[in-house]
Protein backbone atom coordinates (compact mmCIF):
# COMPACT_ATOMS: atom_id res chain seq x y z
CA UNK A 1 0.00 0.00 0.00
CA UNK A 2 1.24 3.46 -1.26
CA UNK A 3 2.12 6.41 1.68
CA UNK A 4 -0.78 7.82 -0.13
CA UNK A 5 -3.76 5.07 0.14
CA UNK A 6 -1.97 4.49 3.49
CA UNK A 7 -2.92 7.99 4.58
CA UNK A 8 -6.34 8.41 3.12
CA UNK A 9 -7.43 4.67 4.93
CA UNK A 10 -10.18 5.93 7.47
CA UNK A 11 -8.89 4.92 11.35
CA UNK A 12 -10.83 2.03 12.55
CA UNK A 13 -11.71 1.85 16.02
CA UNK A 14 -10.41 -0.89 17.68
CA UNK A 15 -12.60 -3.63 18.59
CA UNK A 16 -12.61 -6.91 20.04
CA UNK A 17 -12.80 -10.35 18.27
CA UNK A 18 -16.12 -11.82 18.32
CA UNK A 19 -16.57 -14.58 20.78
CA UNK A 20 -13.07 -12.92 22.65
CA UNK A 21 -12.96 -10.19 25.56
CA UNK A 22 -10.92 -7.78 27.81
CA UNK A 23 -10.74 -8.77 31.50
CA UNK A 24 -11.16 -5.30 33.11
CA UNK A 25 -9.21 -5.43 37.01
CA UNK A 26 -12.40 -6.19 39.04
CA UNK A 27 -13.34 -9.06 37.07
CA UNK A 28 -9.37 -10.36 36.98
CA UNK A 29 -9.61 -10.04 40.58
CA UNK A 30 -12.58 -11.88 40.94
CA UNK A 31 -10.93 -14.79 38.41
CA UNK A 32 -7.64 -14.86 40.22
CA UNK A 33 -9.23 -15.49 43.57
CA UNK A 34 -11.56 -18.40 42.23
CA UNK A 35 -8.23 -20.18 40.04
CA UNK A 36 -6.24 -19.82 43.36
CA UNK A 37 -9.25 -21.48 45.78
CA UNK A 38 -9.21 -24.17 42.67
CA UNK A 39 -5.53 -24.33 42.87
CA UNK A 40 -5.27 -24.84 46.70
CA UNK A 41 -8.12 -28.08 45.91
CA UNK A 42 -5.85 -29.61 43.83
CA UNK A 43 -2.62 -29.42 45.83
CA UNK A 44 -4.35 -30.51 49.15
CA UNK A 45 -5.03 -33.93 47.21
CA UNK A 46 -1.57 -34.18 45.78
CA UNK A 47 -2.28 -32.66 42.31
CA UNK A 48 0.67 -31.16 40.41
CA UNK A 49 0.82 -28.46 37.98
CA UNK A 50 1.85 -28.97 34.31
CA UNK A 51 1.54 -26.73 31.26
CA UNK A 52 1.21 -27.29 27.62
CA UNK A 53 1.99 -25.65 24.27
CA UNK A 54 -1.53 -23.66 23.06
CA UNK A 55 -0.92 -24.90 19.65
CA UNK A 56 -0.12 -28.91 19.22
CA UNK A 57 0.11 -30.59 15.46
CA UNK A 58 -3.35 -31.24 13.64
CA UNK A 59 -2.82 -35.01 13.90
CA UNK A 60 -2.24 -34.88 17.90
CA UNK A 61 -5.80 -33.14 18.10
CA UNK A 62 -8.22 -35.19 15.71
CA UNK A 63 -9.43 -38.05 15.89
CA UNK A 64 -9.88 -37.35 19.56
CA UNK A 65 -12.56 -35.69 20.80
CA UNK A 66 -15.85 -36.17 17.97
CA UNK A 67 -17.94 -32.57 17.90
CA UNK A 68 -15.18 -30.50 19.69
CA UNK A 69 -12.30 -30.80 16.75
CA UNK A 70 -15.23 -29.39 14.35
CA UNK A 71 -15.11 -26.16 16.20
CA UNK A 72 -10.62 -25.97 16.48
CA UNK A 73 -8.94 -23.51 15.27
CA UNK A 74 -6.64 -24.81 12.58
CA UNK A 75 -4.48 -23.66 10.05
CA UNK A 76 -0.67 -23.75 8.35
CA UNK A 77 1.85 -22.27 10.19
CA UNK A 78 4.46 -19.75 8.32
CA UNK A 79 6.95 -22.87 8.52
CA UNK A 80 4.29 -24.76 6.44
CA UNK A 81 2.94 -27.00 9.53
CA UNK A 82 -0.52 -28.34 10.03
CA UNK A 83 -1.04 -26.89 13.42
CA UNK A 84 -4.46 -26.29 15.67
CA UNK A 85 -5.13 -24.17 18.86
CA UNK A 86 -5.74 -27.12 21.67
CA UNK A 87 -9.92 -27.37 22.03
CA UNK A 88 -9.80 -28.85 25.62
CA UNK A 89 -6.78 -29.69 28.33
CA UNK A 90 -7.53 -33.67 28.10
CA UNK A 91 -5.68 -34.66 25.00
CA UNK A 92 -3.00 -32.26 25.53
CA UNK A 93 -2.66 -34.66 28.67
CA UNK A 94 -2.33 -37.51 26.60
CA UNK A 95 0.08 -36.11 24.09
CA UNK A 96 2.37 -35.04 27.47
CA UNK A 97 1.97 -38.60 29.47
CA UNK A 98 3.15 -40.24 25.89
CA UNK A 99 6.08 -38.04 25.35
CA UNK A 100 7.00 -37.66 28.88
CA UNK A 101 6.41 -41.22 30.02
CA UNK A 102 9.79 -42.37 31.26
CA UNK A 103 9.85 -38.76 33.04
CA UNK A 104 6.25 -39.61 35.17
CA UNK A 105 5.63 -41.73 37.98
CA UNK A 106 2.32 -43.21 37.95
CA UNK A 107 -0.64 -43.45 38.73
CA UNK A 108 0.34 -39.67 38.04
CA UNK A 109 -2.21 -36.78 39.02
CA UNK A 110 -2.27 -33.33 37.33
CA UNK A 111 -3.96 -30.54 37.52
CA UNK A 112 -3.99 -27.60 34.30
CA UNK A 113 -5.45 -23.99 34.24
CA UNK A 114 -5.31 -22.49 30.99
CA UNK A 115 -7.47 -21.22 28.05
CA UNK A 116 -8.64 -23.23 25.05
CA UNK A 117 -10.39 -22.32 22.38
CA UNK A 118 -13.04 -23.49 20.11
CA UNK A 119 -14.55 -22.04 16.91
CA UNK A 120 -18.32 -22.17 18.00
CA UNK A 121 -21.49 -20.01 18.89
CA UNK A 122 -20.47 -17.84 21.73
CA UNK A 123 -23.08 -18.43 24.53
CA UNK A 124 -23.39 -17.18 28.00
CA UNK A 125 -20.76 -18.54 30.16
CA UNK A 126 -18.70 -19.20 27.08
CA UNK A 127 -16.87 -17.62 24.47
CA UNK A 128 -14.62 -18.98 21.63
CA UNK A 129 -11.48 -18.25 24.14
CA UNK A 130 -12.56 -19.86 27.54
CA UNK A 131 -10.87 -21.26 30.50
CA UNK A 132 -10.57 -24.70 32.18
CA UNK A 133 -9.53 -26.14 35.41
CA UNK A 134 -8.64 -29.49 35.32
CA UNK A 135 -7.64 -32.25 37.33
CA UNK A 136 -6.68 -35.80 36.60
CA UNK A 137 -5.22 -38.99 37.35
CA UNK A 138 -3.36 -41.37 34.67
CA UNK A 139 -2.27 -44.51 35.62
CA UNK A 140 -4.97 -46.01 37.94
CA UNK A 141 -8.24 -48.32 36.33
CA UNK A 142 -9.52 -48.32 40.19
CA UNK A 143 -13.08 -46.57 41.10
CA UNK A 144 -10.94 -44.43 43.93
CA UNK A 145 -9.58 -42.72 41.39
CA UNK A 146 -13.02 -41.57 39.54
CA UNK A 147 -14.41 -40.86 43.27
CA UNK A 148 -11.68 -38.64 44.07
CA UNK A 149 -12.33 -36.39 40.89
CA UNK A 150 -15.69 -35.91 41.98
CA UNK A 151 -15.15 -35.19 45.50
CA UNK A 152 -12.85 -32.61 44.24
CA UNK A 153 -15.20 -31.29 41.89
CA UNK A 154 -17.92 -31.02 44.59
CA UNK A 155 -15.37 -29.72 47.26
CA UNK A 156 -14.68 -27.06 44.30
CA UNK A 157 -17.94 -26.16 43.83
CA UNK A 158 -18.98 -25.69 47.35
CA UNK A 159 -15.49 -23.68 48.26
CA UNK A 160 -16.84 -21.03 45.69
CA UNK A 161 -20.60 -20.88 47.36
CA UNK A 162 -22.07 -22.44 43.97
CA UNK A 163 -25.27 -23.43 45.22
CA UNK A 164 -28.25 -25.99 44.29
CA UNK A 165 -25.39 -28.04 42.40
CA UNK A 166 -26.07 -31.71 41.45
CA UNK A 167 -23.06 -33.67 39.77
CA UNK A 168 -24.77 -36.13 37.56
CA UNK A 169 -23.28 -39.67 36.96
CA UNK A 170 -23.82 -42.18 34.55
CA UNK A 171 -21.53 -44.62 32.60
CA UNK A 172 -20.66 -44.94 29.10
CA UNK A 173 -20.91 -49.25 28.54
CA UNK A 174 -24.24 -48.47 30.24
CA UNK A 175 -25.42 -46.65 27.45
CA UNK A 176 -23.93 -49.17 24.97
CA UNK A 177 -24.91 -51.64 26.26
CA UNK A 178 -29.19 -49.94 26.47
CA UNK A 179 -28.64 -49.30 22.92
CA UNK A 180 -28.06 -52.49 22.04
CA UNK A 181 -30.56 -53.78 24.26
CA UNK A 182 -32.85 -51.37 22.47
CA UNK A 183 -31.97 -52.74 18.77
CA UNK A 184 -29.65 -50.16 17.71
CA UNK A 185 -26.22 -51.50 16.14
CA UNK A 186 -22.97 -50.28 17.22
CA UNK A 187 -22.74 -48.57 13.92
CA UNK A 188 -24.66 -45.64 15.18
CA UNK A 189 -23.50 -45.60 18.69
CA UNK A 190 -22.01 -42.72 18.46
CA UNK A 191 -25.02 -40.83 17.30
CA UNK A 192 -26.96 -42.32 19.86
CA UNK A 193 -24.61 -40.53 22.49
CA UNK A 194 -24.57 -37.27 21.31
CA UNK A 195 -28.51 -37.26 20.51
CA UNK A 196 -28.84 -38.43 24.03
CA UNK A 197 -26.59 -35.82 25.24
CA UNK A 198 -29.34 -33.15 24.46
CA UNK A 199 -31.91 -34.27 25.90
CA UNK A 200 -32.19 -31.44 29.00
CA UNK A 201 -31.89 -28.88 25.95
CA UNK A 202 -34.42 -30.62 23.05
CA UNK A 203 -36.47 -32.85 24.72
CA UNK A 204 -37.14 -36.55 24.35
CA UNK A 205 -39.02 -35.04 20.94
CA UNK A 206 -36.17 -34.01 19.84
CA UNK A 207 -34.16 -36.48 20.77
CA UNK A 208 -36.31 -38.61 19.11
CA UNK A 209 -36.29 -37.24 15.50
CA UNK A 210 -32.04 -36.60 16.50
CA UNK A 211 -32.06 -40.39 16.21
CA UNK A 212 -34.49 -41.32 13.87
CA UNK A 213 -32.63 -38.93 11.60
CA UNK A 214 -29.43 -40.69 12.28
CA UNK A 215 -30.89 -44.25 11.26
CA UNK A 216 -31.69 -45.68 14.75
CA UNK A 217 -34.98 -47.66 14.09
CA UNK A 218 -38.15 -45.52 15.72
CA UNK A 219 -38.93 -48.18 18.02
CA UNK A 220 -35.56 -48.81 18.90
CA UNK A 221 -35.33 -44.91 19.71
CA UNK A 222 -38.90 -45.19 22.16
CA UNK A 223 -37.15 -48.13 23.91
CA UNK A 224 -34.07 -46.66 24.04
CA UNK A 225 -35.31 -43.02 25.60
CA UNK A 226 -37.50 -45.11 27.82
CA UNK A 227 -34.56 -46.55 29.43
CA UNK A 228 -32.63 -43.41 29.52
CA UNK A 229 -35.77 -41.49 31.20
CA UNK A 230 -36.01 -43.95 34.24
CA UNK A 231 -36.19 -41.84 37.72
CA UNK A 232 -36.20 -43.21 41.48
CA UNK A 233 -32.78 -43.25 44.23
CA UNK A 234 -29.60 -44.21 42.70
CA UNK A 235 -29.81 -47.70 43.90
CA UNK A 236 -33.44 -48.11 42.59
CA UNK A 237 -32.32 -46.89 38.84
CA UNK A 238 -29.02 -48.73 38.97
CA UNK A 239 -31.37 -52.34 40.15
CA UNK A 240 -33.96 -51.44 37.30
CA UNK A 241 -31.54 -51.03 34.86
CA UNK A 242 -29.17 -53.89 35.62
CA UNK A 243 -32.35 -56.09 35.58
CA UNK A 244 -33.34 -54.55 32.25
CA UNK A 245 -30.00 -55.49 30.39
CA UNK A 246 -30.15 -59.09 31.76
CA UNK A 247 -27.00 -60.03 32.73
CA UNK A 248 -24.78 -58.97 29.52
CA UNK A 249 -21.24 -58.72 30.38
CA UNK A 250 -20.56 -54.96 29.30
CA UNK A 251 -23.62 -53.53 31.73
CA UNK A 252 -22.35 -56.12 34.16
CA UNK A 253 -18.87 -54.96 34.77
CA UNK A 254 -20.63 -51.08 34.37
CA UNK A 255 -23.22 -51.59 36.96
CA UNK A 256 -20.20 -53.22 39.07
CA UNK A 257 -18.05 -50.03 38.71
CA UNK A 258 -21.12 -47.82 39.30
CA UNK A 259 -22.46 -49.38 42.28
CA UNK A 260 -18.83 -49.36 43.49
CA UNK A 261 -18.34 -45.45 43.08
CA UNK A 262 -21.39 -44.48 45.13
CA UNK A 263 -20.17 -46.34 47.57
CA UNK A 264 -16.56 -44.67 47.22
CA UNK A 265 -18.21 -41.34 46.80
CA UNK A 266 -19.88 -41.63 50.85
CA UNK A 267 -16.11 -42.83 52.21
CA UNK A 268 -15.04 -39.68 50.14
CA UNK A 269 -16.87 -37.64 52.27
CA UNK A 270 -19.48 -36.24 49.40
CA UNK A 271 -23.57 -35.36 49.85
CA UNK A 272 -25.65 -37.76 48.79
CA UNK A 273 -27.43 -34.36 47.84
CA UNK A 274 -24.56 -33.64 45.83
CA UNK A 275 -25.34 -36.03 43.01
CA UNK A 276 -27.30 -38.43 41.39
CA UNK A 277 -27.74 -41.25 38.77
CA UNK A 278 -28.85 -39.38 35.46
CA UNK A 279 -28.93 -42.59 32.76
CA UNK A 280 -29.61 -40.25 30.17
CA UNK A 281 -26.04 -38.57 30.78
CA UNK A 282 -23.84 -39.55 27.73
CA UNK A 283 -21.21 -36.59 27.61
CA UNK A 284 -20.27 -35.94 23.73
CA UNK A 285 -16.65 -36.44 23.38
CA UNK A 286 -15.47 -39.85 21.57
CA UNK A 287 -13.03 -40.96 24.05
CA UNK A 288 -15.07 -41.17 27.24
CA UNK A 289 -14.73 -45.21 27.84
CA UNK A 290 -15.90 -45.51 31.48
CA UNK A 291 -18.24 -43.40 34.12
CA UNK A 292 -19.34 -39.80 33.35
CA UNK A 293 -19.92 -36.99 35.21
CA UNK A 294 -21.26 -33.37 34.92
CA UNK A 295 -22.57 -30.67 37.56
CA UNK A 296 -25.25 -28.67 37.07
CA UNK A 297 -26.77 -25.45 38.80
CA UNK A 298 -30.31 -25.73 38.99
CA UNK A 299 -30.51 -21.28 38.89
CA UNK A 300 -29.43 -19.64 36.48
CA UNK A 301 -29.69 -22.19 33.87
CA UNK A 302 -26.27 -21.61 32.50
CA UNK A 303 -25.74 -25.19 31.44
CA UNK A 304 -22.55 -27.31 32.42
CA UNK A 305 -19.89 -26.15 34.86
CA UNK A 306 -17.78 -29.57 35.21
CA UNK A 307 -17.36 -31.82 32.48
CA UNK A 308 -16.20 -34.83 33.51
CA UNK A 309 -14.88 -38.84 32.73
CA UNK A 310 -13.07 -41.85 32.57
CA UNK A 311 -11.23 -41.93 29.32
CA UNK A 312 -9.20 -45.61 29.45
CA UNK A 313 -8.33 -45.48 25.57
CA UNK A 314 -7.09 -41.49 24.75
CA UNK A 315 -3.48 -41.70 26.43
CA UNK A 316 -3.14 -45.47 24.54
CA UNK A 317 -3.81 -43.92 21.49
CA UNK A 318 -0.21 -41.76 21.67
CA UNK A 319 1.49 -45.03 23.37
CA UNK A 320 0.01 -47.66 21.70
CA UNK A 321 -0.94 -49.52 25.02
CA UNK A 322 -3.93 -49.22 26.90
CA UNK A 323 -3.15 -46.98 30.21
CA UNK A 324 -6.31 -46.13 32.39
CA UNK A 325 -7.40 -42.10 32.85
CA UNK A 326 -9.77 -40.06 34.63
CA UNK A 327 -10.45 -36.71 35.11
CA UNK A 328 -12.43 -33.46 35.41
CA UNK A 329 -13.14 -30.13 34.11
CA UNK A 330 -14.22 -27.22 36.38
CA UNK A 331 -15.75 -24.54 33.72
CA UNK A 332 -14.06 -21.51 34.87
CA UNK A 333 -16.49 -18.55 33.07
CA UNK A 334 -19.74 -20.38 33.63
CA UNK A 335 -18.85 -20.51 37.28
CA UNK A 336 -17.84 -16.85 37.21
CA UNK A 337 -21.11 -16.44 35.58
CA UNK A 338 -22.85 -17.58 39.00
CA UNK A 339 -20.70 -16.29 41.29
CA UNK A 340 -21.07 -12.87 40.12
CA UNK A 341 -24.92 -13.15 39.38
CA UNK A 342 -25.46 -14.27 43.46
CA UNK A 343 -22.48 -12.13 44.69
CA UNK A 344 -21.20 -15.70 46.23
CA UNK A 345 -18.03 -14.41 46.46
CA UNK A 346 -17.87 -10.33 47.53
CA UNK A 347 -14.71 -8.94 45.66
CA UNK A 348 -13.02 -5.69 46.09
CA UNK A 349 -12.67 -3.49 43.37
CA UNK A 350 -9.09 -3.08 43.70
CA UNK A 351 -5.64 -4.92 44.68
CA UNK A 352 -4.67 -1.77 46.47
CA UNK A 353 -5.43 -1.94 50.34
CA UNK A 354 -4.20 1.69 50.86
CA UNK A 355 -3.25 4.83 48.97
CA UNK A 356 0.10 6.28 50.46
CA UNK A 357 -0.25 9.93 49.90
CA UNK A 358 2.64 12.44 48.73
CA UNK A 359 2.65 16.04 49.48
CA UNK A 360 5.62 17.93 47.24
CA UNK A 361 8.35 17.33 48.16
CA UNK A 362 8.27 14.81 50.21
CA UNK A 363 8.17 11.49 47.79
CA UNK A 364 11.54 10.12 50.00
CA UNK A 365 9.52 9.92 52.91
CA UNK A 366 5.97 9.07 51.29
CA UNK A 367 7.94 5.85 49.27
CA UNK A 368 9.54 4.79 52.99
CA UNK A 369 5.81 5.03 54.13
CA UNK A 370 4.84 2.72 51.31
CA UNK A 371 8.20 0.62 51.89
CA UNK A 372 7.14 -0.40 55.82
CA UNK A 373 2.84 -1.39 54.81
CA UNK A 374 4.54 -3.36 51.85
CA UNK A 375 7.16 -5.32 54.31
CA UNK A 376 4.27 -5.93 56.56
CA UNK A 377 2.23 -7.63 53.60
CA UNK A 378 -0.28 -4.67 53.07
CA UNK A 379 -0.53 -3.48 49.61
CA UNK A 380 0.27 0.13 49.40
CA UNK A 381 -0.33 2.06 46.42
CA UNK A 382 2.00 5.11 46.31
CA UNK A 383 0.24 8.01 44.83
CA UNK A 384 1.39 9.66 41.58
CA UNK A 385 -0.32 12.60 42.18
CA UNK A 386 2.11 14.56 44.53
CA UNK A 387 1.67 17.82 42.26
CA UNK A 388 -2.37 17.55 42.98
CA UNK A 389 -4.15 18.72 46.20
CA UNK A 390 -4.89 16.18 49.10
CA UNK A 391 -8.55 16.31 47.64
CA UNK A 392 -7.95 15.39 44.53
CA UNK A 393 -5.73 12.45 46.23
CA UNK A 394 -8.22 10.85 48.62
CA UNK A 395 -11.12 11.42 44.95
CA UNK A 396 -8.62 9.40 43.55
CA UNK A 397 -8.21 6.63 45.83
CA UNK A 398 -12.26 6.68 46.42
CA UNK A 399 -12.81 6.57 42.39
CA UNK A 400 -10.53 3.31 42.69
CA UNK A 401 -11.91 2.18 45.31
CA UNK A 402 -9.52 1.99 48.03
CA UNK A 403 -10.18 1.61 51.08
CA UNK A 404 -8.05 3.27 53.44
CA UNK A 405 -5.23 6.53 53.04
CA UNK A 406 -2.33 7.44 54.83
CA UNK A 407 -1.65 10.95 55.48
CA UNK A 408 1.80 12.04 56.20
CA UNK A 409 2.37 15.55 55.89
CA UNK A 410 5.59 17.54 57.87
CA UNK A 411 3.50 18.28 60.28
CA UNK A 412 2.67 14.74 61.28
CA UNK A 413 6.34 13.68 59.97
CA UNK A 414 7.89 15.93 62.84
CA UNK A 415 5.49 14.76 65.50
CA UNK A 416 6.60 10.94 64.24
CA UNK A 417 3.03 10.19 63.38
CA UNK A 418 0.71 9.27 60.42
CA UNK A 419 -3.35 9.93 59.83
CA UNK A 420 -5.12 7.14 58.46
CA UNK A 421 -8.70 7.53 56.69
CA UNK A 422 -11.44 5.38 55.66
CA UNK A 423 -12.51 6.28 52.56
CA UNK A 424 -16.07 5.23 52.83
CA UNK A 425 -17.24 6.23 56.04
CA UNK A 426 -14.99 9.58 56.22
CA UNK A 427 -13.77 8.77 60.00
CA UNK A 428 -9.88 9.73 60.28
CA UNK A 429 -7.47 8.94 62.94
CA UNK A 430 -3.80 9.08 64.25
CA UNK A 431 -1.46 6.50 65.13
CA UNK A 432 2.25 6.55 65.85
CA UNK A 433 4.99 5.51 62.82
CA UNK A 434 5.94 2.62 64.54
CA UNK A 435 1.92 1.21 65.12
CA UNK A 436 0.93 2.13 61.30
CA UNK A 437 1.54 -0.99 59.73
CA UNK A 438 -0.62 -3.13 62.54
CA UNK A 439 -2.85 -0.50 62.92
CA UNK A 440 -3.54 -0.72 59.18
CA UNK A 441 -3.88 -4.43 59.12
CA UNK A 442 -6.60 -4.48 62.07
CA UNK A 443 -8.16 -1.67 60.13
CA UNK A 444 -8.57 -3.97 56.72
CA UNK A 445 -9.63 -6.99 59.51
CA UNK A 446 -12.46 -4.87 60.68
CA UNK A 447 -13.49 -3.48 57.07
CA UNK A 448 -13.38 -7.31 55.84
CA UNK A 449 -10.88 -6.61 52.98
Amino acid sequence: MSETNRQKTPNRRPQVLSGFRDHLPEQMILRHRIIETFRTIFERHGFEPIDTPALEYGEVLTGKAGENEKMMYRFEDNGGRDVGLRYDLTVPLARYVAVHESETVFPFKRYHIAPVWRAEKPQRGRGREFWQCDADIVGSASMAADAEVISIAAEALTAVGLPNFVIHISHRRLLEALALSAGVDSEHAGNVFRAIDKLGKIGANGVRQELIESGVDSDAADRLLKAVTVSGSNDAILAEIADRLGGTSEAEGAVKELSELFGLLQDFGVPESSYRFDVSLARGLDYYTGPVFEALVEEPKIGSVVGAGRYDGLVGAFLGRPIAATGMSLGLERIIEVVKEFSLLPTPPTVAQVLVTVFPGMLASGAETARQLREAGINADLSLLSNRSLGEQLKYAGRRGIPFAVIRGEAELQRGVASIKELASGRQWEVTSSELPSEIITALAGARI
